[in-house]
This record gives C-alpha cells, sequence and structure tokens, in this order.
C-alpha cells in the first residue's frame, strides 16, 4: 500500500502546528487561496509563514484589540523595535491612518488604520523583510499569558542551540569563522541584510544599481524594484543566465554605478545554473559585489562561497527538513575584499531569531547530510522517468542539458542534485495536479514530497493576465509549471503516484 493518502484542504504538512506548508489538493483550492476566496480560505489556519498570518498570531492581536487604544486597528506582530520602526515609516505616520510602533505584552509591533491598502501594503513589507513576529515567538507569548495551556510538545536541543547550528554549518563552509556565518529568522531577512549591507557600502561609492541575473523569487524580485534608490533606473534585469557576453557587455557600459549582482544558483523554478566563476571574476573585475542564493539545491549540495561576497540561503529548506521551522543565515566570505565592513552591516540589518526556533533547527541539522544524500538519490531516479515519459512535455533540474556543465562545477558531487525538478505536460496540467497522490503544498527541501503549481503560487497576477503571461512567456516561463521537491518517502512510491497521474 502506498504511503500516500489523501491530505484534507489545508490540513497543515507535515503537521505540526509550525508546519511552512499547508495542503492545496487542487488547482481550484490553489486559485481560491490566491483570490482569497472565503470557502478556501477558511480551512487555511497557517501556511509558508511569509504568507499566512499564523493562527498563534491572530489570537496574540485579538488580545491586544481589547486593549482601547488597539481597538478597531489593524495590528501587526514584528521580529523587534528595529523592524516595527522599518514597518511604521511606509505605513505612514501623519494623519488618521497613522502607522504606530507599540511594545506590548512582550511583543513588538506596528499599531495603523483598518484599511485594504494598509493591510496589503504592511503585509507586502514584512514578507519582502522576513520581519513577522516567528510562530513559536506566538505560541510562547500565548502560553504566558495563560491563553495556552503549554507549547505543543517537539524535540529541542538542550545546549547551545546557535553553537551547533554553526558547528554543523562550519562541514559545508569549510575556512569560515563563526562571526561569518550569521544567523536570521528566514532566508528572505538573510537576502534582505545581505542586499541592504552591499547597498550600504556601494552606495558610498556612488554604486546605486542592481542587476538581476535570470528570472529570481518573487520576493527577491520585489527588493530590487522597491528597495533600490531609483527603480526605474537601479534595477537592472539581464535574462539569460548563460548569455554571459550579454552580461560582460552590461558590465562595461554600467559597471561603474552597479553595487551588485543577486544569483541564485541554481534559480528557482527553472533550475538553471549560469557560469558563476566566470560571473564572479567579471563583477570583481568591475567593483560588483555579488550575492549567491543556493536554496534550490542546498549548501550540502553546491559550493558557491568561493566565488560570493555574501551567500545568503534559507535554512528552512533541507536544514529545517522536518517542515516546521523557518530561518535563514547569511555567510560572509573572508577573502572577499569589503569583508570585515559586509560584516558589521550584515549584523546590523539582521532580525533575531526566537530562542525556541534555534534550539529546533539544533535538533534537526545534524542530520541533513544524510536527509539531502537520501533525497539527491531519489531525485536522479524521478529525474529519469519524467524525461522518458511521453506525457511529459519539459523537464528542468540541476542536470538539465542546457546548465549540466555549469552546475557540476559548483556541485559537490555528480550526484549532489537536490530536491527540486520543475516539468511541464503534454496535456491540461490541471487534471494532473488534481489528481495526483502527492502532498500538494508551498516551499521545498522536506523529508516531505511536495508538488505545486509554482508560477500560480508565487505569480498568479502574471498568471492572470495577457500583459503578465507574455512576461512570463518572454523569460520561457509556462503558467502551468509544476514544481516537484522529492521527500524521504520510499522511491516506487513516489514513483508509483507520478506514474498513475500521468495518463
Amino acid at each position: 500500500m502506498s504511503v500516500f493518502s489523501p491530505i484534507p484542504l489545508g490540513q497543515r504538512i507535515p503537521g505540526s502546528p509550525h508546519s511552512v506548508a499547508c495542503s492545496l489538493p487542487t488547482l481550484a483550492d490553489v486559485i481560491g487561496y490566491e483570490e482569497g476566496r472565503t470557502e478556501t480560505t477558511r480551512h487555511i489556519s497557517s501556511g509558508y509563514p511569509r504568507f499566512v498570518v499564523h493562527t498563534y498570531a491572530k489570537q496574540l492581536c485579538e488580545q491586544l484589540q481589547q486593549q482601547p487604544e488597539f481597538a478597531g486597528r489593524s495590528l501587526w506582530l514584528v521580529t523587534s523595535a528595529k523592524m516595527a520602526t522599518a514597518l511604521a515609516d511606509p505605513l505612514g505616520r501623519a494623519g488618521s491612518a497613522r502607522a504606530v510602533p507599540f511594545y506590548a505584552a512582550g511583543i513588538n509591533g506596528v499599531a495603523h488604520a483598518d484599511t485594504p491598502e494598509l493591510n496589503t501594503r504592511g503585509k507586502q513589507f514584512l514578507q519582502h523583510l522576513g520581519g513577522f513576529l516567528s510562530t513559536r515567538a506566538a505560541e510562547d507569548q500565548l502560553v504566558a499569558q495563560g491563553l495556552r495551556p503549554a507549547a505543543a510538545a517537539e524535540t529541542l536541543f538542550a545546549g547551545d542551540a546557535t553553537a551547533e547550528i554553526k558547528r554543523c554549518l562550519h562541514r559545508v563552509y569549510s575556512g569560515v569563522s563563526d562571526p561569518d556565518l550569521l544567523l536570521a529568522p528566514s532566508g528572505m531577512n538573510a537576502l534582505h541584510a545581505a542586499f541592504r549591507a552591499i547597498s550600504t557600502l556601494q552606495a558610498t561609492r556612488g554604486r546605486t544599481a542592481w542587476v538581476q541575473l535570470g528570472w529570481l523569487y518573487l520576493d527577491t524580485i520585489a527588493l530590487l524594484k522597491k528597495f533600490t534608490p531609483d527603480p526605474t533606473r537601479d534595477y537592472l534585469r539581464h535574462g539569460d543566465v548563460a548569455d554571459l557576453s550579454g552580461l560582460e557587455r552590461l558590465l562595461a557600459t554600467d559597471g561603474a554605478r552597479i553595487a551588485g549582482i543577486i544569483i541564485e544558483a541554481p534559480t528557482n523554478p527553472l533550475i538553471q545554473t549560469p557560469d558563476i566563476a566566470a560571473v564572479a571574476a567579471l563583477a570583481r573585475r568591475h567593483g560588483v559585489r555579488l550575492i549567491l542564493d543556493p536554496a534550490i539545491s542546498s549548501p550540502y549540495n553546491v559550493d558557491l562561497l568561493p566565488a560570493a561576497d555574501l551567500v545568503a540561503q534559507s535554512l528552512t529548506k533541507y536544514t529545517a527538513h522536518e517542515g516546521d521551522i523557518i530561518a535563514g543565515a547569511v555567510v560572509v566570505n573572508p577573502q572577499g575584499p569589503d569583508a570585515p565592513e559586509l560584516r558589521r552591516l550584515v549584523s546590523e540589518y539582521l532580525e533575531p531569531v526566537h530562542p525556541r526556533d534555534l534550539a529546533r533547527l539544533a535538533a534537526q541539522i545534524g542530520a541533513t547530510e544524510d536527509v539531502v544524500r537520501k533525497i539527491n538519490a531519489s531525485t536522479m531516479q524521478v529525474a529519469a522517468l519524467l524525461e522518458n515519459h511521453p506525457a511529459v512535455q519539459q523537464v528542468w533540474w540541476a542536470l538539465q542539458p542546457s546548465s549540466r556543465e555549469n552546475y557540476l562545477k559548483i556541485a559537490r558531487s555528480p550526484t549532489a542534485v537536490g530536491s527540486m525538478i520543475s516539468f511541464t505536460l503534454k496535456a491540461p496540467m490541471k487534471d494532473f495536479y488534481d489528481r495526483v497522490r502527492l502532498p500538494k503544498g508551498p516551499s521545498f527541501g522536506m523529508r516531505t514530497t511536495l508538488i505545486s503549481p509554482f508560477i500560480y503560487l508565487a505569480h498568479y497576477d502574471l498568471v492572470t493576465s495577457p500583459a503578465g503571461r507574455a512576461e512570463l512567456a518572454a523569460h520561457g516561463l509556462s503558467p502551468d509549471l509544476l514544481r516537484l521537491s522529492v521527500g524521504l518517502e520510499p522511491i516506487e512510491d513516489i514513483l508509483a503516484a507520478l506514474r498513475e497521474a500521468l495518463i
């Protein structure tokens, strides 16, 4: 009998109160989630923590709203007083809708007028910066206030959690000292801190522009579009990761004003890998700093630090393989030309990590190498099935022919491929997605296999407009692309579920 059984809409995956994924079993559910339809959202009490406000945070807000000063106001609960101030500024501090930072019942937050426009702006800001209060921090406050009897039972590391996490990360970042390993409450907060650190330093040199190489994750694109000084001038796109000569021309023309380049290696979701060493050599020749993001394959599979000034990564993926923690890290290349200053600036921009999240991550991280090795082996078999199946239109993965050579240059071994496979079908995607028995939800790099209609989840605004679909097509992205993250279930069951649905 297969290990896979249907998971109801909204059920947490894998099941912890702090799970980072929730089940979206049909394409109609995905659309209902994206459009905020009540018949869908009423089933969802948690999801990926930067997109879905957790029930624990909502409970805390409801308690605070009983106080006169918060009655009728929208509240955001955040990681620190610094984040509260950062959020209040763009929401506005004047007039009747003014946004006010607060500290109440051990929680930092922002209160503002309850309007759809401000609510959307506040949520997006925290999503882009990774500034939401941790679900465990919210749970601990509910317990402290007597609103919950106790925190959910889970295995926590008993010693110095930060030291244990860094000890394990040193295995993949050899030659790096503890001060060069900086932890963050999410991968996006890590990326934001890296982006801000380089931006701050390079601005003193008259460099304010940033280059997006290839198609990046939506919130990474948002950082470049919204947080460069003048996005019409300072946000530069170079769409083809393989076009090294085009990048060289861009740097020859604009290099003196470019602060940095952000590269996902491989990219999300097309899993394309540029020639990282060649790009790094170009960047250094022109005084441009390089942020590399290894999230798709994980630093356990790819070695990016020698080419980077900063590596910004999500620890939610692979390292937190139980699927119940959101965390991140920035790693400073100690050999980089600005290493001391970047180390200081990154530290200033990072948000604190809740202690119980660190303790939970430390309890898991020691098994990561074994988890990654097993996932790699299964991914190789799944990719072979999809590449040779007549119902499949196209497959993208670490060893796809178009960028295989570049990937192997950064891979720690020829089989270090990660969990991710994207593919399109010859038949309508909806039919396959609705019937495949695999768990369906966002995130990746978990023990649990996950499949999602990624473009619908990440870029629904583009999927639903002619201009948006044209933009996707220009970057080689189909709205019907499916993103599969291979987990640790028996490989026979994963393959059988795919064969059964590929008709």
